[in-house]
């Protein structure tokens, strides 16, 4: 038997393990991204225009985002809830509408992925993951049980319901969850809101500056979510209770403020000044312990938020431009 030089049986490994190691970098998919996209700033919000370019609608192979932050593109893209997004301030006030095309064959799931791809491409973000103890409120039912009743079956759909909101006049917005239908009230001191995912919500507001608030299908993990907007921590659902609900609220102008200042949007008050009713409201509304009136709204239904801590995966953003590469 004639044996190889071991120099040579060395080379045929190393060209072996060369060609494997190609191969398996050729098996790597690219990354998914559009096949073009257009990024603006958010011009201000108009209501008065009666149409209200906000959220992110996929129809057609097309993907259309108005006015979300940097924060909300983070948070759709790694598909996770605003508290799992951690960085600097300006993330959640710089806004963006973004027009964007999926390629060939792709699919409405994997447009977060193409999003992903856009935020490291054009805004040149880096995150990395880190599991951190975050402090919650957990929503947990009250000792005397809740109080909550159940929303009615839905009615059996039909293609014209599918396709818009029931009701007439107003203003439609399209979002990720599909379509809204916002319809001020005649007083102008309210509106309603009807959606396919949430049923209808209604909201009035009152000579003290109270907002009522009624939803007439609200899951619990839906609600934590609401409730998650008016205080100084993520909520999590831990009720245990499932289905639908119907939910009433009462909440104070400095619960407003606070949803208003966390998404980075001004609310200009009449009679604010040294030692006015407005800027008591303004000063309640910045103490970031304070609960305003959703704790005792929250009563009201017989659960309650009990303050803990949580080990929750956080996206921390280690760098990204305030402004996109040129389309």
């Amino acid at each position: 038997m004639v044996r190889e030089p071991f120099g040579r049986i060395s080379t045929k490994f190393c060209a072996i393990a060369l060609l494997a190691t190609c191969a398996l970098i050729a098996q790597q998919p690219a990354p998914l991204a559009f096949e073009v996209a257009t990024i603006k700033p958010a011009p201000p919000l108009n209501p008065a225009s009666g149409k209200l370019h906000v959220g992110m609608n996929i129809e057609a192979g097309r993907v259309d985002i108005g006015f979300m932050s940097i924060a909300d593109l983070i948070r759709t893209a790694y598909e996770v809830k605003p508290y799992q997004v951690s960085g600097p301030d300006w993330i959640n006030t710089e806004r963006f509408d973004i027009l964007a095309k999926i390629p060939e064959g792709g699919t409405k799931e994997q447009v977060p992925a193409m999003l992903k791809t856009l935020l490291q491409e054009r805004f040149k973000l880096a995150v990395h993951k880190e599991s951190k103890e975050h402090a919650v409120y957990a929503l947990v039912a009250g000792k005397g049980g809740s109080k909550l009743k159940e929303s009615p079956p839905d009615e059996p759909a039909t293609p014209e319901a599918a396709a818009a909101p029931s009701g007439k006049g107003g203003t439609v917005i399209e979002t990720n969850s599909g379509s809204m239908r916002v319809k001020p009230n005649a007083d102008g001191k309210g509106a309603t809101i009807t959606t396919g995912a949430m049923g209808t919500m209604k909201m009035g507001m009152s000579p003290d500056g109270t907002m009522h608030m009624e939803a007439s299908k609200v899951s619990m993990p839906q609600f934590a979510e609401i409730v998650s907007r008016f205080v100084d921590k993520p909520v999590v659902d831990e009720t245990g209770l499932k289905g639908n609900y119907q939910i009433a609220l009462d909440l104070s102008m400095a619960d407003l403020m606070r949803v208003a200042q966390k998404a980075g949007i001004g609310m200009p008050m009449a009679g604010a000044g040294p030692g006015g009713a407005a800027a008591g409201v303004a000063d309640a509304a910045s103490d970031p312990g304070g609960g305003g009136t959703v704790f005792t709204a929250v009563q009201s239904l017989g659960l309650k938020l009990e303050p803990k801590k949580e080990a929750v995966d956080t996206y921390i953003v280690d760098h990204a431009e305030k402004t996109p590469s040129e389309n």
